[in-house]
């Protein structure tokens, strides 16, 4: 018996799920929904086309095996879509020119926007990790770089994707004591 259907106590209707509606809605809302986490229509086309998820850890598990299927080409669209990460409110104005100029330096050789997934990091530590990122990135080849940077791509959809789920979660629970 479930806690909902314990004698005396009202059954509390549950709301769907956001994964049930993701894997329910029409194909191009699903897509457009992915696109958010990560601007790869391939990505967004084979992570869709798979449904229906059993459950978010098979939904995260199809994210990561499309972002590491994807082709040069690909890569490059994802790439062309991001921007660096906001820094956080009270960052001084000299962080910010010398995240511009790092990111100019990275642009320059590297032809796409520096991508890197920092969630998980308190907001102090920030700038520095993106800093130290970018200069330890710069020494890479371009080849090697591409390769990094689809790996920043993954997990940033991951966590795009993840943090999307949670938060919906989050909204659709009942208050407490409801």
């Amino acid at each position: 018996m479930t806690p909902t259907h314990l004698p005396g106590r009202a059954a509390i209707p549950t709301l769907p799920t956001l994964l049930d509606a993701f894997n329910t809605a029409p194909a191009d809302d699903a897509r457009k929904l992915l696109l958010d986490c990560l601007r790869s229509l391939r990505w967004a086309h084979r992570v869709a086309d798979h449904r229906p998820y059993p459950d978010i850890a098979a939904l995260l598990a199809a994210s990561d095996e499309a972002a590491y299927d994807l082709s040069p080409a690909d890569l490059s669209e994802a790439l062309a879509a991001e921007t660096l990460p906001t820094l956080p409110d009270g960052t001084y104005s000299a962080a910010h020119t010398a995240m511009r100029a790092a990111q100019a330096a990275y642009e320059t050789k590297f032809g796409h926007a520096f991508v890197i997934c920092v969630d998980g990091l308190p907001p102090g530590q920030v700038l520095d990790h993106v800093l130290a990122a970018i200069r330890s990135r710069l020494t890479n080849d371009p080849e090697d770089e591409r390769v990094v940077a689809a790996e920043e791509l993954r997990r940033l959809a991951k966590e795009r994707l993840s943090g999307m789920l949670r938060s919906a979660t989050r909204h659709n629970e009942p208050a407490p004591g409801t």
